[in-house]
């Protein structure tokens, strides 16, 4: 977890920036190797405080502040934590059917079910497209045999180097980002995923591929793109599993918990691979907003990130461009 610098929307709490700045590095074991260093990633953090502040404002039914990323310039940031490569026209083939919605439930959580591994955590790797794609795979394997099963993301950053069929300049590249849809095909082709243990993530891609064909324990047979209709997707992840989605993370770096529904958000900026995994009726707001539903999101950023790794983002507005990218798997 970080936490809050804001107050009321009072700006003082900026005030002695230097001794956040100490606690801040204390809380989350940084090091800097000179003087120079040191100062710079003040400014850096300094302006973060300044972001946090306002994206409070502009987000205030969630709550903003300090986290493990308020040393790290917006630039940093999407180059090391992000990384999701979207081709200039997204796929129109595959569209998964249109399901019945007159019977969901009010609330749903795949966590309460047994079909979420663990969170994990990317490291600074632009490779959470490979987190998503396991994270669905892990899901609809749970759904076929009753077993959860925690699959090697170091697979597809070392061996999956699939291209989009409609943008064959969108292709997967490990650290460099990638696609989930990408890494379907890849996992379609080469028959499977290891597990995590076989083959561990080192959040790096310097590595060859090491692909074993022998050890393959989740394979997928199809997978579809569901419609931007919200109703839609949550009836896909009612019968279908946790859903792969892209979002615009530009709020994730200074979230800290709540629901996240923001004034303005971008629909169109779409640069994080997540997990869908639930959704809520009743989102906790403060007292002058009225309560929300939300989405429930599974990140990669390790557990100390936002709700012990989870996202809570308001539901029915498409909100930062959630309902643009999500596909499921069979």
């Amino acid at each position: 977890m970080g936490s809050s610098v804001v107050d009321n929307g009072d700006r003082s709490a900026l005030l002695d920036v230097e001794t956040h700045f100490k606690s801040f590095i204390a809380r989350f074991g940084k090091a800097y190797a000179t003087a120079e260093a040191y100062a710079h990633r003040l400014k850096v953090f300094e302006a973060n405080l300044v972001r946090a502040v306002s994206h409070q404002a502009l987000d205030p039914s969630a709550v903003h502040g300090i986290t493990q990323f308020s040393d790290l310039t917006e630039e940093e940031f999407k180059q090391q934590f992000l990384g999701l490569r979207v081709p200039s026209r997204l796929r129109e083939a595959n569209k998964a059917p249109v399901l019945p919605t007159n019977d969901l439930p009010e609330d749903f959580d795949w966590r309460e079910h047994g079909a979420v591994t663990e969170v994990k955590n990317q490291g600074a790797c632009g490779s959470c497209w490979a987190f998503s794609t396991t994270g669905a795979i892990e899901g609809a394997h749970f759904l076929e045999t009753g077993k959860l099963i925690s699959l090697s993301e170091q697979q597809l950053v070392d061996c999956d180097h699939s291209c989009d069929p409609t943008d064959k300049v969108s292709c997967d590249a490990g650290c460099n980002g990638g696609l989930m849809t990408n890494a379907y095909d890849y996992v379609m082709k080469s028959g499977g995923l290891e597990t995590e243990t076989d083959y561990p993530y080192t959040g790096n891609s310097n590595g060859k591929c090491q692909f074993n064909a022998n050890k393959i324990v989740a394979s997928v047979a199809n997978f579809s793109t569901v419609s931007l209709d919200e109703d839609q997707i949550a009836a896909n992840l009612v019968k279908h599993g946790p859903l792969a989605i892209g979002i615009n993370a530009v709020f994730m770096q200074t979230y800290i918990g709540g629901v996240s529904c923001p004034i303005i958000c971008s629909k169109h900026h779409i640069d994080h691979g997540v997990l869908l995994v639930g959704y809520g009726a009743k989102g906790y707001a403060p007292i002058r907003f009225t309560e929300k539903p939300y989405w429930i999101i599974k990140n990669s950023w390790g557990a100390t990130w936002g709700e012990q790794g989870y996202y809570k983002i308001c539901r029915g507005h498409g909100m930062c461009g959630m309902n643009t990218m999500v596909s499921t798997v069979a």
